[in-house]
């Protein structure tokens, strides 16, 4: 059976303000029961299993700090608690905080504090389920597929461009199934064939020069958890056999090694490529593309849902914030909408270093739209409205900024793919398709 989707626990007898609460609840994408009093809540609690409790502390039959003490009398698996309270009410919170409650924040406040708060929650973990993947349409039914796989252990592949955020879908499947178990990742395109195979399936002592002791490959540590292979379409053909084998018979055995050891693995991968073009140029076994291919996730490139951007703005800013241990910052007007308009070619993993750039480069509590980019972002003039479709003009900003990019990197392939997000591949045939070459250009390209 399908998982429930983890909900928020509201409770608010004040209509202006729960109204107020549960309009910016749902514009965030977060799902939640709406209680307008104690006992309602108390019931609910006992009986369903929510993810986060926000309640006033001043309710109409009861108050939040004896309910919760009441929640706690009865030795529940609580849920993080934030409470809203008055001035009058700081004691009673900084008490609560003391017996366990999560944080507080105090009236009258800026829902965006709130959901700070909320998201901090998320990045830290506490009991909120997979952090939340965004609030597109595409997203929301990607996290509900998630609760319906995580009853199931079938192999789960995962593909999309290069930074979109395979992995965070990966680890919240992770999640689903239980945080107490190991979550190991590997990517498959950044070691050779022989460093591939060692970090896989282990190896004994003496099994190669500097083998001075055994270890483990990343299939036993990950035994009775998950193992993430990303990247996997780039794995050599001669290592493609070895983890069939291994995922048939369910058992490795360790480089220069002869006993066959038994691994329990929730195999999940990863690639950005087309993997049925990769099996009918033979570059990728047929038989363990449909092994590993049970069940396939299509996460969409975050052009493709800008309604995802500002919510994951502010998760990732929460936990930079968590990180440096300071306040997190927040976004200008100007800044949000700079977010909102860009292309973001590196997905999410561009909108993350953006957004730690930003955050090292900003002296006040927010981050203005300047501090985003190092160049400002292409503007459309009326010449190119005119004269050029829509294709035309994101071909152009592609183009600028790819050169951009090159001359960053003084025309350093490798460097230049890797600050894209993108395979050295990917930007060869970017570069191709868009005429970028050292004639046009400038400096001849270094692989």
């Amino acid at each position: 059976m399908p998982q429930p989707l983890p909900k928020i626990c509201l409770i608010e007898d004040d209509e202006i303000m729960g109204e107020s609460l549960a309009d910016r609840l749902n514009l965030e994408g977060f799902s939640f029961d709406w209680h307008r009093n104690g006992s309602t809540a108390r019931a609910a609690l006992r009986s369903q299993s929510f993810a986060l409790v926000i309640s006033d502390i001043r309710l109409p039959d009861i108050t939040g700090d004896a309910l919760y003490e009441q929640l706690r009398g009865e030795h529940l698996s609580l849920p993080p608690f934030i409470f809203i309270t008055g001035h009058g009410d700081i004691d009673t919170a900084v008490r609560l905080l003391k017996a366990g409650a999560h944080d507080y924040i105090t009236k009258p406040f800026d829902l965006d504090a709130l959901i700070d708060k909320i998201n901090g929650v998320v990045a830290q973990g506490n009991r909120l389920g997979p952090a939340a993947l965004g609030q597109s349409a595409a997203m929301r039914q990607i996290e509900a597929m998630l609760h319906r796989l995580a009853a199931s252990e079938a192999s789960v592949l995962i593909t999309g461009e290069s930074g979109v955020g395979k992995e965070r879908v990966a680890q919240a499947l992770h999640q689903l199934t239980g945080e107490d178990k190991p979550f190991i990742a590997v990517n498959c395109g950044a070691l050779t064939e022989s460093l591939l195979e060692a970090e896989l399936f282990g190896y004994e002592k003496g099994a190669f020069t500097g083998a001075i002791r055994t270890k483990k490959g990343v299939f036993e540590q990950a035994s009775g958890g998950t193992l993430f292979l990303d990247e996997v379409g780039d794995m050599p053909l001669g290592m493609q056999i070895r983890l069939l084998r291994a995922l048939q018979e369910r058992c490795i055995v360790r480089v220069g090694g002869e006993t066959p050891i038994p691994v329990d693995i929730r195999l999940m991968c990863a690639t950005h490529q087309v993997l049925q073009e990769r099996v009918q140029s033979g570059d990728f076994r047929e038989d363990l593309y449909y092994r590993i291919n049970v069940m396939e996730l299509r996460i969409p490139p975050l052009r493709e849902r800008p309604e995802d951007v500002l919510p994951l703005a502010r998760q990732f800013l929460t936990a930079i914030a968590a990180t440096n241990k300071k306040p997190p910052l927040s976004l200008t007007p100007a800044a949000e909408h700079a977010l909102k308009n860009y292309r973001w070619p590196g997905n999410i993993r561009e909108l993350k270093n953006a957004l730690e750039r930003a955050s090292l480069m900003s002296d006040g509590r927010s981050i203005s739209h300047d501090k985003l980019f190092d160049r400002p972002a292409p503007q459309l003039t009326e010449q190119q409205v005119e004269a050029g479709s829509l294709r035309d003009y994101l071909s152009e900003c592609e183009r600028d900024f790819i050169l951009h990019a090159l001359d960053n990197c003084q025309w350093q392939i490798a460097c230049c793919a890797d600050n894209l997000g993108i395979s050295r591949k990917n930007l060869w045939e970017k570069m191709r398709k868009l005429g970028i070459d050292k004639d046009a250009d400038g400096s001849k390209p270094v692989p």
